[in-house]
């Protein structure tokens, strides 16, 4: 008797655990499909952005690869920015600036070996296309860096369009090494910098993005979309003119 009372106690013991389990992972499903988009992307870069992540993502985004540093750093400020955030603020922007270095160093060095009639010949081919490389766009900033010297690798991080192209000048001019690595450790901190404080301000905004996070989920979705649609208009008119 008192062995079926045992088991029947056990069993209400287990049965209760297991509503109770049920009950929280429903509950955890249900606040799960309620995150927006955006409170979505925040927990994926609060669950996986670190400082190598930081340091690679900007090596990328300052090497000849279209990678925007909008899309690291500021999102990295927000998240230290959090109380019981990993990460700090003033190391993103350390770490950042390395991974700058190293994408600029990888410019510089491509540069050197390759020769100014390699670097525009590979910037007219597919493969450049397909990386947002023109001629063109080698010439601006070859004439930019001729035209400052090497104060160019300083100013030319802050400057769209210049920020990662000036390290293939100033390579193929042979610029001396401490020069380059002062003036773009330097260039890339402050506009990493301004980057983190973009994210700090918007933290100190958090509650007003919580409650418009809907709207702002469909604007960075309709964002996205017009930004695809703009590159595929653009490859298509460009293939077109070639044709002709």
């Amino acid at each position: 008797m008192k062995k079926s009372i045992l088991l029947f106690l056990i069993f209400c013991l287990s049965a209760s655990a297991f509503a109770q389990s049920v009950t929280t992972n429903t509950a955890s499903v249900q606040t799960a499909q309620k995150q927006t988009v955006l409170q979505k992307v925040e927990k994926w870069y609060a669950d996986n952005m670190g400082y190598g992540a930081i340091t690679a993502l900007m090596a990328v985004e300052s090497s000849f690869i279209p990678f925007p540093s909008e899309i690291v750093v500021p999102p990295a400020a927000y998240i230290a920015s959090q109380p019981d955030s990993k990460l700090n603020i003033f190391l993103i922007v350390l770490f950042a600036t390395l991974g700058a270095l190293i994408g600029a160093l990888i410019n510089y060095y491509l540069a050197v070996y390759l020769g100014r009639v390699l670097v525009y010949k590979f910037a007219a081919g597919k493969l450049g296309h397909f990386l947002l490389l023109s001629p063109e766009k080698i010439a601006k900033a070859e004439v930019y860096f001729n035209k400052k010297g090497n104060i160019s690798t300083f100013i030319g991080r802050l400057i769209p369009g210049i920020r990662q192209l000036i390290s293939i000048p100033a390579g193929l001019a042979k610029m001396n090494m401490a020069n380059f690595l002062l003036y773009t450790f330097l260039g890339a901190g402050i506009w990493n910098s301004v980057l983190a404080l973009l994210g700090y301000i918007a933290h100190g905004q958090q509650d007003l993005i919580e409650k418009y996070s809907h709207e702002l989920s469909f604007i960075i979705l309709g964002l996205l979309a017009i930004a695809v649609a703009y590159f595929i208009v653009k490859w298509w008119l460009k293939k077109v003119k070639n044709k002709q």
